[in-house]
């Protein structure tokens, strides 16, 4: 899996794939691997080159990709954004502004096909717009239920990570 972690303003990238107890994680082009076991809900044992840390998370990357992490008695707080989940209206691909869900473009790549048009009443998980990148076409759905106010995107038009594709009120 790959994030993107903004911490004390500055942004790392993580890539991370987790094989049984043992966590692989490349941070800023920095290895590491891992023991991790969960102990209850958000409290993690982690072992790393035989020193052992007890790592306590408060918030959820699912609902509001912001976290605060303890690890012994430090205290770190990230945000966290996935460019590939677009379902969470304050995920990376939407963002609340004003009331309003912004579907964001995850990458660079060619809009394919917008599915809906301005005024439209969506339910949360509708495909709004299709973007390829990379070879894979990749359906961006909206984060919730609401009206279509704007579509900023049409067929064919080049897009880069980040430009807002539509808003969803």
């Amino acid at each position: 899996m790959k994030l993107t972690a903004e911490y004390e303003g500055s942004s790392h990238r993580i890539d991370f794939r987790r094989e049984d107890a043992r966590v692989f994680a490349l941070i800023d082009g920095r290895s590491y691997e891992v023991a991790a076991s969960r102990i209850e809900s958000g409290v993690y044992l982690l072992i790393n080159d035989g020193r052992v840390y007890e790592c306590r998370v408060e918030g959820s990357a699912a609902q509001q990709d912001f976290l605060e992490v303890h690890v012994g008695s430090r205290s770190f707080s990230l945000t966290l954004s996935d460019p590939k989940r677009l379902r969470s209206s304050h995920g990376t691909g939407a963002h609340d502004v004003h009331g309003a869900a912004q579907i964001l473009a995850p990458m660079p790549g060619k809009v394919v096909r917008v599915l809906v048009e301005e005024g439209a009443e969506v339910e949360a998980g509708d495909g709004i717009i299709v973007v390829e990148a990379m070879k894979m076409q990749n359906e961006l759905k909206s984060p919730r239920a609401g009206t279509v106010s704007e579509i900023r995107a049409i067929a064919g038009a080049t897009v880069n990570a980040g430009d807002v594709l539509a808003v969803i009120e």
